[in-house]
């Protein structure tokens, strides 16, 4: 017997990286989830790797930018299974890497519409579902913009994990009286292909960036990079009851790197 048997799982972003380690953890334990990601084909394997647990998956194309493909989402997800009772709001960028000067504005408005109005579409159209049974929410920030500001050129991904925060400390606070908590998970590097969806313009970086010297292997606990299973496993946590007494709490997941 799984700790999540008959629980259903939305997780954004799940087709690859830590989504996708996340739906597979969660499936062994027993939750059907609901795959949603903005390329239906990017979810196929995982779907695969869900049912070879033992589990059920559906696959959801969504842009969580747009708020008539999120409240769709959920519609199908109720339609399916009738619940929904942990929201994993992993999708985002890390989108155009620039000095501010430099940074258009629309390519600031496109991190911040991703990642931060993305989460809050992701949450909002959640909790009608999540109302009738209590549940959780597990949403994806990091260490930029929380612990570390030397990623010189991330200031509108920085912005919106930091925004990403607050607005999941709010969101704990006013969804505590329907049992539902809310957490965030604050990752170092992870090894996953979000970097894929990075467009660095490094020569313009120069100007900017001042000269750190840093120990090699710059997670001190393990030399490097961590890995999505390892996220997964903190994922599972905070959707469990295990974390009953959990919510408003952002938690760090980078062997010590911000630290240094």
């Amino acid at each position: 017997m799984g700790k999540l048997d008959g629980k259903v799982a939305v997780i954004t972003g799940a087709g690859s990286g830590i989504g996708k380690a996340a739906a597979i953890k969660l499936a062994e334990e027993g939750a059907k989830i609901a795959l949603v990601d903005v390329k239906e084909e990017n979810a196929r394997r995982v779907k695969e790797q869900v049912e070879e647990k033992g589990s059920s998956a559906i696959i959801l194309e969504c842009d969580i930018s747009k708020p008539e493909e999120v409240e769709e989402m959920y519609k199908k997800v109720g339609e399916t299974w009738d619940r929904v009772d942990i929201v994993f709001a992993n999708a985002g960028i890390n989108g155009v890497i620039s000095p501010i000067e430099d940074l258009s504005p629309e390519d600031w408005n496109t991190t911040i519409t991703t990642n931060l109005n993305g989460t809050f579409l992701t949450v909002k159209y959640a909790i009608p579902y999540l109302k009738k049974n209590g549940g959780s929410v597990i949403i994806t920030s990091s260490i930029n913009g929380n612990r570390i500001y030397k990623n010189f050129g991330f200031s509108a991904y920085s912005t919106s994990k930091i925004g990403q925060t607050g607005f999941g400390k709010m969101a704990a606070l006013e969804l505590a009286q329907y049992k539902i908590r809310v957490n965030i998970i604050c990752p170092g590097a992870i090894d996953t292909n979000i970097d894929e969806n990075t467009f660095p313009e490094e020569e313009s970086l120069k100007k900017i960036k001042i000269p750190v010297e840093y120990p090699e292997g710059n997670q001190p606990l393990e030399k490097g990079s961590g890995k999505p299973e390892q996220v997964a496993d903190l994922v599972f946590f905070l959707a469990s009851d295990m974390s009953s007494h959990i919510t408003g709490t952002e938690v760090y997941i980078d062997g010590a790197e911000s630290l240094l």
